[in-house]
């Protein structure tokens, strides 16, 4: 599969989408902790075409895909345009197609207390929480809302103690896991809002 992830069976890969509208370092920090305090071989930052819940459309995808390589230089990371490639559009049809295409490899979803927030309007959210292990890293100002979202509630049973998290990968769905951890204030729309991000590309 040219253009694609290597992985083999039995690796432990986290999935960071998003838009990436820009990467910075926010999404670098919540990496390295994935990596840390999950025990992941790998981490693939899925960035994506768009967001169908953002009304605007993000800036090329040539340009958020340079600026998060220049962001996150880890050998472990790979940044990759997939649902791109696959023709997805939502985050559970991307993961059928991950499942399939890479049979025996270990994945975990990976996303902000922000996005847990507002889950529950995702498309098949709960398709993703039944066949997919997700770890929750807190965000700035995120932390309460989080813990009373719709579909922290709806799978409170599944969530595992903290203590856990490196078996997190290894767990049968629906599983998932909160990890506090140092707060970075940095977000995409704050950059945008500043005029620090063109998002343009050569």
């Amino acid at each position: 599969m040219q253009g694609f992830p290597v992985a083999f069976r039995g690796m432990r890969v986290g999935l960071l989408g998003g838009s990436f509208d820009p990467a910075h370092e926010g999404h670098a920090h919540l990496t390295r902790e994935a990596l840390k305090r999950l025990g992941l071989d790998r981490v693939w930052w899925l960035v994506t075409p768009g967001n169908p819940l953002k009304p605007n459309p993000p800036a090329r995808l040539a340009a958020r895909m340079k600026r998060a390589r220049e962001v996150m230089r880890d050998p472990r990371v790979t940044v990759t345009d997939l649902e791109s490639r696959l023709g997805t559009r939502y985050t559970a049809e991307t993961l059928q197609r991950l499942q399939a295409l890479y049979p025996g490899v270990r994945f975990v979803w990976l996303m902000g207390a922000d996005n847990l927030a507002q889950f529950h309007l995702w498309q098949q959210w709960d398709w993703i929480f039944r066949h997919v292990p997700i770890a929750v890293f807190a965000r700035p100002g995120t932390r309460l809302e989080a813990k009373g979202a719709r579909a922290a509630e709806e799978y409170a049973r599944w969530r595992l103690p903290v203590h856990l998290a490196r078996a997190l990968a290894d767990r049968m769905p629906p599983a998932w896991v909160f990890l506090d951890m140092p707060m970075n204030p940095l977000s995409s729309s704050e950059i945008r809002a500043r005029g620090e991000w063109k998002g343009t590309a050569e």
